[in-house]
């Protein structure tokens, strides 16, 4: 009888008893936890019933975007007008980057909230939910570059503040995708003020040249694709003077991938 060489070996029962309570002890471990610590919708804590995510009532509230959108800056179409059409924003204030993509509105809801957990609540926990729905809806983006770059804060924020959300979300962005992350590609050469309020003129003479690559790290962007990682997009004057930066110090391209953006309902 000839026997059979793609049949695996049989697994010796010692090994098979091992794993098995191997399983069984990580089961009850996870299970010990829910009790102790149920697990709760990551926007406003109630609870769920496991993982990491969003409970039904934030899920309904959460507005995602998704097709029909502008191709050049995400911003959603009420209708599907056709495809590669442009919106009236891309027509009247083109970015300096290619194209944008977004998770969800930046509104009053779940989407606002985990942005200001994760950059003002410490919720770094945040970080890998967040930035595996930003590999999802900037797959188009990764699929073409070459490397994930974050906006970075100035030594002096970084420094009260202690760490940067667009690197925490650029790392997860890179984990789920695979494409590599350079948080030290780009600098924040000059401090600028908050711009909450600032209309779209003061917002670009604010942040006019307060970004460069970094000398050492010149080989890093030069002739290679960038995709550039923020939390949130509103008039788009940081990531354009970002993008600036990148473009000049010889990157081949720049798109931009955030969390959440502005989107002005007509």
């Amino acid at each position: 009888m000839v026997e059979d060489d793609a049949a695996p070996p049989p697994v010796p029962l010692p090994a098979r008893a091992a794993a098995a309570a191997r399983g069984l002890a990580h089961a009850v471990l996870h299970g010990a936890l829910d009790v102790v610590f149920p697990p709760g919708c990551i926007a406003c804590r109630r609870s769920v019933e496991r993982g990491a995510g969003l409970c039904a009532a934030c899920w309904r509230s959460m507005r995602f975007i998704e097709r029909p959108y502008c191709e050049r800056l995400g911003l959603p179409f009420p209708q599907d007008f056709g495809p590669g059409l442009l919106s009236p924003e891309a027509i009247a204030h083109p970015p300096v980057y290619g194209r944008a993509r977004a998770v969800a509105h930046y509104d009053d809801g779940p989407a606002r909230r985990l942005v200001h957990a994760l950059k003002y609540g410490d919720r770094l926990d945040l970080g890998r939910p967040m930035g595996a729905w930003m590999a999802r809806a900037g797959a188009e983006l990764l699929a073409e570059a070459d490397v994930v770059v974050p906006v970075p804060l100035h030594r002096m924020r970084l420094w009260r503040r202690q760490f940067n959300q667009a690197a925490v979300l650029a790392r997860e962005v890179s984990r789920a995708s695979g494409v590599p992350w350079d948080p030290l590609a780009l600098r924040r050469v000059k401090s600028t003020a908050s711009q909450v309020g600032m209309t779209r003129p003061q917002r670009m003479d604010n942040v006019q040249g307060a970004f460069a690559v970094a000398p050492e790290r010149g080989a890093a962007v030069a002739g290679r694709r960038v995709l550039l990682v923020d939390d949130v997009l509103t008039t788009g004057s940081t990531l354009n003077a970002a993008s600036r930066a990148l473009l000049r110090a010889g990157a081949a391209g720049v798109d931009v991938l955030v969390f959440a953006r502005v989107v002005t309902e007509s």
